[in-house]
């Protein structure tokens, strides 16, 4: 079941974890209850999920491959529902929803794992508006950040200093 995010874009989570397509795409639409990756982490809580620029290279020739490339990972009970998708309607290179990281594991009985290391996901949601952001390795704050100099002390003005 696809859920919306209905939060405002200053309340999404600092940070992201950025991941490939389609496979954002499973997660955001809570097809996809696992991510693996082959390091650890101690992050709980909600996360923004980012769809990696890095697979539209890939897809770029019509996504004559998209089809090739998704029925590798046909196991999972769900995963036939990424058949469905139209690629050129998949988004990259944004953040594209957000999850919960609720534990960790190195087992599991989603079809999804496959390890070392499984995060496991819950409360998915799409937001309806991608917000374009290049990604990262890992973890990483999106927000940009401004640079705010300090404000200088007020200078008094003298009577001979002024220049009227």
């Amino acid at each position: 079941m696809t859920t919306i995010y209905s939060g405002s874009i200053a309340d999404l989570p600092d940070l992201a974890l950025s991941t490939r397509q389609p496979w954002a795409h499973a997660i955001v639409n809570g097809w996809k209850d696992i991510e693996n990756r082959k390091w650890n982490t101690t992050q709980r809580g909600m996360v923004c999920i980012h769809a990696s620029a890095f697979n539209k290279r890939n897809y770029d020739n019509d996504f004559a491959d998209y089809e090739e490339v998704v029925s590798e990972y046909a196991a999972p009970s769900n995963a036939h529902r990424l058949l469905e998708v139209d690629p050129s309607n998949l988004t990259f290179g944004a953040i594209i929803g957000v999850a919960r990281i609720v534990d960790v594991t190195m087992r599991h009985s989603s079809p999804w794992f496959f390890g070392k290391y499984g995060f496991v996901l819950a409360d998915q949601q799409i937001l309806a508006d991608p917000i374009p952001v290049k990604g990262a390795l890992g973890f990483f704050d999106w927000r940009p950040r401004k640079i705010v100099a300090p404000e200088l002390p007020a200078q008094p003005v003298s009577a001979q200093g002024s220049l009227f």
